[in-house]
């Protein structure tokens, strides 16, 4: 009878041992296709451009952006924010690679500085750097824009005073 308990006792612990293998193993597959299906959808996402305005005019009415004032204690981000100030209407030409668009319906990067969104997103603050660059450069809207699309702007430097 010990014997046989012992037996049943070593098959059960042996099945649930196998149970759990097969569902780690499940799990591990799940997670994997859903790694694979996010990737495949966040490199979509990339090829799919968002919102700009085509032109200063189709840009009107712009809208309110907070202040670099707002920003003292964070240089960088104050910065940003001042440059927004002087070159809202190539702002308002350029998309916005953080996608802010689906999030918070923007039309174009310039939407961004109307909240604090810009202060937390290096996308918005690379792209912004690299419009001013460009712009102190004597490129245009549209130059810049194909710059932002081919991903230039993850180069940007930090301190755009030139």
């Amino acid at each position: 009878m010990r014997s046989m308990v012992r037996t049943l006792s070593s098959v059960a612990v042996a099945v649930s041992l196998s149970s759990v293998m097969v569902l780690r193993s499940q799990q591990g597959e799940r997670a994997q296709a859903s790694k694979s299906a996010a990737g495949a959808a966040s490199k979509a996402d990339d090829q799919t451009v968002p919102p700009y305005h085509k032109s200063a005019k189709d840009a009107q009415p712009l809208p309110r952006i907070l202040p670099a004032s707002a920003f003292t204690g964070r240089p960088l981000v104050a910065r940003a924010y001042q440059i927004a100030s002087e070159i809202p209407l190539v702002l308002a030409q350029q998309p916005c690679y953080c996608h802010c668009d689906k999030e918070f319906g923007h039309g174009s990067l310039l939407d961004c500085f109307a909240s604090t969104h810009t202060a937390g997103c290096g996308v918005c603050m690379g792209e912004t750097f690299l419009a001013y660059q460009m712009t102190k450069q004597g490129k245009t809207p549209a130059e810049i824009r194909a710059a932002i699309m081919r991903g230039e702007w993850r180069t940007a430097s930090a301190n755009p005073s030139k």
